[in-house]
């Protein structure tokens, strides 16, 4: 699968690293690396990526953007239960 082909899958649905990974059958640190790249490519084009950040499920603690794969566990609340950022592809206004 291309990148081109990114862009189309996650303007129909928002996706976490690990179900990126998964559709691509890609290791998931190929997948952070397309995500990556991604962003760079569509600096120039009519979509963007709207990245929602991770964030801890105990205690809504919500991490940096930059973040782009699933934290080990909350800086806060010490706790593991940890939404991974989603991914979703919107056209620019």
């Amino acid at each position: 699968m291309l990148r081109k082909d990114l862009i189309e899958l996650l303007r129909n649905d928002s996706m976490d690293l690990v179900e990126i990974a998964r559709h691509l059958e890609v290791p998931q640190k190929d997948a952070e690396d397309d995500i990556r790249h991604l962003i760079k490519s569509l600096k120039h084009a009519d979509d963007r990526l709207v990245v929602t950040p991770a964030n801890c499920r105990k205690c809504d603690f919500q991490f940096n953007k930059d973040k782009l794969h699933k934290p080990g566990k909350c800086p806060k609340c010490q706790g593991t239960w940890i939404q991974g950022p989603l991914f979703d592809i919107e056209r620019k206004t």
